[in-house]
């Protein structure tokens, strides 16, 4: 059985490291605004620029990963996976996985994919003990046509406060608390793993009366 203490101590170590990253990456040039006479404007969402970001972060980490405290980094290889990395921090035996998702400062708060509601259940049933946290990466974008990292938020994706599965959305578990650490229910893995399949379940029923 998972064992609370130790999850918010990896989570600690994890959200620490990735803060020290994004402070070392610094500002993000996309182009002048000579390039862009008007700035974003529509363009100033996460999703625009997020494959970029999301690939600067896993190089740097696969690259620089002992820098930051972990004895290896191993990027997902598939596009659909549940996570996008596999992460060791030094002294560890197992590794974690990461799933890694960005915020804009200042969007108002939605229900947002986490992931695929089967893929996750079946990424605990393979291993109830493997550990799989959501990193939460905020993006500001500056009026100098570069993108800031401003922090990271770290959670478990077993911690979630709001476990919702959309009947409609391919079925992804959606969140709008991921963020938010403050409401974090702390569950174990296998907690987690029942409430995921009872909505798994209601998602089902309400997709069959369509």
């Amino acid at each position: 059985m998972t064992d609370i203490r130790t999850t918010e101590k990896v989570r600690q170590e994890l959200e620490s490291a990735l803060n020290r990253l994004i402070k070392d990456i610094g500002p993000i040039q996309i182009g002048t605004r000579k390039q862009f006479p008007f700035g974003w404007r529509k363009a100033a969402k996460g999703r625009t620029v997020w494959r970029i970001l999301e690939e600067l972060i896993n190089q740097n980490l696969e690259g620089k990963h002992k820098e930051y405290g972990f004895s290896n980094m191993v990027p997902s290889e598939s596009e659909v996976s549940v996570y996008d990395f596999q992460i060791r921090l030094a002294g560890e035996k197992h590794a974690v996985y990461v799933n890694i998702k960005s915020s804009v400062i200042g969007a108002r708060t939605n229900k947002d994919d986490i992931s695929k509601a089967i893929g996750l259940r079946d990424f605990y049933t393979q291993d109830p003990e493997r550990e799989i946290f959501i990193a939460t990466f905020v993006i500001h974008f500056k009026d100098d046509m570069t993108i800031e990292i401003e922090k990271c938020h770290v959670m478990p994706i077993a911690w979630l406060p709001d476990i919702y599965v959309n009947p409609s959305n391919n079925g992804n578990l959606q969140s709008s608390k991921y963020k938010n650490l403050g409401e974090a229910v702390r569950r174990t893995n296998q907690a987690f793993l029942q409430a995921l399949e009872a909505e798994i379940e209601i998602a089902n029923i309400k997709r069959k009366a369509k």
